[in-house]
């Protein structure tokens, strides 16, 4: 019996890694009769059949977990946007915070292609992105000329994930900190204005004492999780100002006496990241009830 992580799936064939070993492996059939399935990142205890191949028998608890990429037992989450091709969205980029946040990930956020902006331009870009560092984000903002080590020296122990839309350079990150993965990239579509998806699965690759995962990008963010209620509780400076609101319960929407929307007229809140949350929460409100 051996324990290792699973860095790769591909086919129903789990790749696990035991001390730089790598077993591939399939899940015994009582996974099919519980309706569960391992996900990359778990830490499993398997029987050898051969010198290179076995059968799962038991996932250990997992830390956290992501839904999409379905990935778990992450330590640092890593949002990825590009400045441009595609163009920085700062309310994308508060989706991604959500996400981050309503799985109990502390995110941080690297901002890509800066040498493809007009100076006024990217002095627009640093000045929006210092409202997340105010909001205690780490932000890096990074061009293609930049070295990268110290960024990945950052995140150098336990699983590192890479998320973000594609086309936004998560595969060309990897590939400038660890050439010999020689990871496929491709440009921009600029009818749509975002990638075309290069990676087709997710993979852990190994690096100082942990691992750096290359995931599929996003085309569309995922909700379904996450209750109308709850949403306050993942805009960091709404859930902080939102306890002095008068009724426990306030959305921060039409309540009176609202603490939230006092501090918005302030400049306390800013109003854009307030508008983000309010076309979220209708979002979610309006969305159909599954049966």
């Amino acid at each position: 019996m051996k324990t290792g992580r699973i860095v790769k799936l591909v086919s129903g064939v789990y790749q696990v890694d035991v001390d730089g070993a790598l077993y591939n492996t399939k899940p015994r059939g009582l996974f099919r009769k519980k309706k569960f399935s391992p996900i990359v990142g778990d830490v499993v205890d398997f029987e050898v059949e051969n010198e290179s191949e076995g059968y799962i028998y038991h996932v250990h608890e997992r830390s956290n977990q992501l839904k999409r990429p379905p990935v778990s037992n992450i330590d640092h989450l890593v949002i990825v946007m590009s400045a441009k091709a595609p163009d920085f969205s700062s309310q994308l980029l508060d989706r991604f915070l959500v996400i981050a946040h309503s799985y109990a990930l502390s995110p941080s956020i690297v901002v890509t292609k800066k040498d493809l902006l007009t100076d006024k331009a990217s002095q627009d870009l640093n000045e929006r992105l210092e409202v997340y560092r105010e909001l205690g984000y780490d932000v890096e903002v990074v061009g293609r000329d930049d070295a990268v080590e110290q960024l990945f020296t950052n995140w150098s122990e336990g699983l590192v994930v890479l998320s973000g839309q594609s086309g936004v350079g998560k595969s060309t990150l990897l590939n400038k900190f660890h050439p010999e993965l020689s990871l496929e990239t491709q440009d921009i579509s600029k009818a749509l204005n975002r990638g075309r998806h290069t990676t087709r699965h997710i993979e852990l690759f190994k690096f100082e004492k942990g691992y750096v995962a290359d995931t599929p990008g996003f085309s569309a963010l995922d909700f379904d999780h996450i209750d109308k209620t709850e949403l306050k509780d993942y805009f960091v400076e709404i859930e902080d100002y939102g306890t002095a609101c008068k009724f426990r319960d306030c959305m921060h929407m039409k309540e009176p006496k609202c603490h939230v929307k006092a501090q918005v007229e302030v400049g306390a809140i800013r109003e854009f990241r307030y508008q983000h949350y309010v076309q979220l929460y209708e979002e979610l409100a309006n969305r159909k009830e599954r049966y």
